[in-house]
């Protein structure tokens, strides 16, 4: 019998599959493909990628690129496949044994227990308030009592959707232990506005992660990126194996970086189309809508998961919940298309007034 790692049996499965929905709005995703004068470069630029030699001075380029944008040296950024391989490889580095703690709220990115499971450290939840507001008070509390090595701190939150303040985030960076990383997870920040990068220089033991999957629709390239102190960097990045990103999602988030203000009139629409949702769906009966700062709305309704399931009937992908702790008869819904906001809002209105 093949003798498996110790544990490895008992991790969860993260589900990735997907149907041919009529209107995806389950995962986050940007509903727009790359802008034309950006597909252009990009295209233009794959076709001189030397496609036999292993990527080289493609990942400095991105990496100075971010670095100057944020006044900031190369050394002080790391990039990874996705946000989510950096907070992967954090969780990791700061794990190791069952002795070793990473503290972080839940509701939140259902990642991080797994990442700490997978890092055999002790992941420790902290419960967010009812309506989902960060007790700082608390969360500081834990991670002092708990020593532990690492805290985590997703903002704007996911699936919640709430954003918190750059006060309660430097709460938080100020009053825990001095030995203990602070992750703050920016996934969402273009919708949002606030960033922690403000707070870096004043607190060594800061990391900020950021991804091009959300608000640059780069989904499919996986690319993210690290800033803190170049010692962090350094140390996380020897983590990683030679050449851990290839030279096609390089070079193309190198040119949407360069062209970013193309993506500023995008944002803003997914923004509005938020805000206008969320004021529909506010009027329907039993509907709970709550806060957003990012691309995304999470609501509550007593008959969530039969709401689900007329949906996907429609061939309309929502992300239900189902009876996940503290998510309870909640539905997260991505914004698409203006086209595709109205049909899903339609299909749902006439299924809750259907039933009032």
């Amino acid at each position: 019998m093949l003798k498996y790692r110790t544990g490895l049996k008992d991790m969860p499965s993260y589900d990735v599959v997907e149907r041919d929905w009529k209107i995806k709005v389950n995962a986050n995703e940007c509903n727009m493909n790359l802008p034309p004068m950006v597909e252009d470069r990009v295209m233009g630029r794959l076709s001189r990628v030397a496609f036999n030699r292993y990527p080289n001075e493609e990942y400095d380029y991105l990496c100075e690129q971010i670095a100057d944008n944020h006044n900031l040296q190369k050394e002080n950024v790391l990039l990874g496949n996705g946000s989510s391989e950096i907070i992967e490889k954090l969780f990791y580095c700061f794990g190791g044994t069952k002795a070793k703690k990473i503290v972080y709220p839940v509701p939140s990115f259902s990642m991080y227990g797994i990442y700490a499971k997978a890092a055999q450290a002790q992941g420790i939840a902290v419960e967010l308030n009812e309506d989902y507001s960060l007790d700082k008070e608390k969360f500081v509390q834990v991670v002092n009592e708990e020593k532990a090595g690492l805290a985590v701190i997703c903002n704007p939150n996911n699936p919640t959707g709430n954003g918190y303040s750059l006060a309660d985030i430097e709460y938080i960076a100020a009053n825990i232990h001095s030995n203990c990383a602070f992750l703050v997870d920016e996934a969402y920040m273009e919708f949002y506005g606030q960033t922690a990068m403000g707070l870096l220089a004043k607190y060594p033991n800061m990391i900020v992660a950021r991804t091009f999957s959300k608000a640059y629709g780069l989904a499919s390239a996986r690319v993210g990126y690290m800033l803190a102190a170049k010692e962090i960097v350094e140390m996380i990045g020897k983590s990683y194996m030679p050449y851990h990103m290839n030279v096609l999602s390089l070079v193309t988030a190198d040119i949407v970086y360069q062209m970013r203000h193309e993506y500023v009139p995008r944002i803003q629409m997914m923004i509005a189309e938020r805000k206008r949702m969320m004021t529909l769906l506010d009027k329907l009966p039993g509907v709970t809508v709550y806060p957003s700062e990012t691309n995304f709305i999470l609501i509550k309704y007593a008959k969530a998961e039969e709401l689900n399931k007329y949906m996907e009937e429609k061939g309309i992908g929502l992300r239900s919940f189902g009876k996940a702790p503290r998510l309870e008869n909640c539905l997260r819904i991505s914004m698409g298309l203006r086209e595709e906001n109205d049909a899903w809002y339609n299909e749902m209105k006439a299924f809750v007034e259907g039933r009032a």
